[in-house]
């Protein structure tokens, strides 16, 4: 079955019941390249070669040493899975955020260059730290590492897999439709991007949800061109929806003269919000709006819109003046006062918008959290069962319970998801109608 907690984290895949997608490849040569980079073997395969040319950069350590070192970084939890160059990335980066701590804790240190502070606190890597802070270093050291990590040679060169192996990855990848990536696009896993622009499942579920609100909106555009009452279901409740938002959304947080012309916008908003919170109530799919990046970018939309409307009403100076709201002050006080309270307006107004988006996220996320601490009951049953003799009703009855509970709290999400659309929709509009409005 898919992990629940697919539903509120971005993937570069989708996954179904293993018996819907079975992986059947057969040999090294057949698995996709971004499963060959996270293998063991292929990771330290890719290591040996990066030493091989690090040799020829830099001061490097035996590869015996290195080797040791890196063994011991990849078992460890902040290490799996991750290859050589990021342990040495790693590294590099905690000796730079050393180096400005370091700075800063004592100022008759000012002046003192990063190569002494590394002699000094004898960091580790020292000799790459060095290197990594040279230009001309970094151009050959992403060089190296493309060289180094060459998938293609690694499945012609090296030793074929052994057929346990084989049978284990293919348990692993069953069920998960890897996302064919456009050309340039590389993964760094099935969770991460590493370079180009990556197609992931998010981005599918977006692009899918605005194409159905296309023919949508285009099929209701033509039928109301057409005149005449309303027919169907489809078009009633899309009327009564439009309608709503229109009466009691725009023109009562914008106005009537106002707010006719974000109507267009506030009805897409609402619409692409809502249809991506229903996406996460269907199995094996997830709601896109699990993501910051999805959230702050419609919060963003918001933000823009009614900063730029209100330029355009007001003119960029009394955009900006509007932001403090009028009072009637002596000239020496307002001198000191109201460019205090419009830094303070400004930075309420990113606030603002930054928390329109969190809140969006945070109730996306809670929903299934939930959702999945609930269903974990009967799983923590049935593991406590293996361990312990308990009787059966224990098991059974928690099972029920945690389906029962399951089948109502996903009711509640079905709400949550059309309030959320609406309080997202809603909030937009009082913002974009304080940016038109004097304050």
């Amino acid at each position: 079955m898919a992990s629940p907690v697919l539903h509120i984290k971005d993937s570069y895949y989708f996954e179904v019941p293993k018996f819907l997608w079975p992986a059947r490849y057969e040999s090294k040569s057949e698995f996709p390249d971004v499963w060959v980079k996270l293998d063991p073997d292929f990771q330290l395969w890719e290591a040996q070669r990066l030493h091989g040319e690090l040799a020829q950069l830099a001061d490097a350590p035996a590869w015996e040493s290195l080797a040791h070192d890196y063994l011991a970084f990849r078992e460890g939890h902040d290490g799996f899975g991750k290859p050589l160059d990021r342990m040495l990335e790693e590294s590099a980066q905690r000796s730079q955020a050393g180096y400005q701590r370091w700075l800063k804790a004592d100022s008759s240190r000012a002046g003192t260059s990063f190569e002494k502070y590394l002699e000094t606190t004898n960091q580790p890597y020292a000799w790459f730290s060095r290197e990594v802070s040279n230009p001309a270093f970094l151009q050959k050291w992403d060089e190296a590492k493309q060289r180094a990590g060459d998938v293609a040679q690694y499945k012609s060169l090296s030793e074929p897999w052994a057929a346990d192996k084989i049978a284990a990855y293919n348990d692993r990848l069953s069920g998960k439709i890897l996302i064919p990536q456009p050309p340039g696009a590389q993964l760094r896993n099935l969770y991460e991007p590493e370079a180009g622009f990556c197609i992931s499942k998010f981005l599918i579920i977006e692009v899918v949800v605005a194409l159905l609100m296309l023919v949508v909106f285009t099929r209701l555009a033509r039928r109301i061109a057409e005149g005449g009452p309303p027919r169907g279901r489809l078009w009633n409740m899309l009327e009564v929806f439009l309608i709503y938002l229109r009466d009691n959304v725009a023109r009562s947080a914008i106005g009537q003269h106002d707010g006719d012309r974000f109507v267009p916008l506030l009805w897409t908003i609402f619409m692409f919000v809502l249809g991506c919170n229903l996406c996460g109530m269907l199995p094996w799919v997830g709601t896109p709006n699990g993501s910051f990046s999805v959230t702050s970018s419609l919060a963003a939309v918001t933000f823009l819109v009614g900063t730029l409307s209100g330029m355009r009403k007001f003119g960029v100076a009394g955009y900006v003046a509007n932001q403090v709201p009028h009072m009637s002050l002596p000239l020496v006080m307002a001198i000191f006062i109201k460019p205090l309270l419009l830094v303070l307006e400004l930075v309420g107004l990113c606030i603002k918008h930054a928390v329109l988006a969190i809140r969006l996220l945070a109730n996306m996320v809670a929903g299934h959290l939930v959702l999945l601490g609930i269903m974990g009951l009967a799983f923590g049953a049935s593991a406590a069962a293996s361990f312990v003799e308990l009787p059966t009703w224990l098991w059974a009855g928690t099972a029920v319970v945690s389906i029962a509970s399951s089948t109502l709290f996903s009711c509640l999400e079905l709400f949550v998801a059309f309030l959320q659309a609406y309080i997202f929709t809603f909030l937009s509009a009082l913002f974009i109608g304080a940016a038109v409005h004097h304050h």
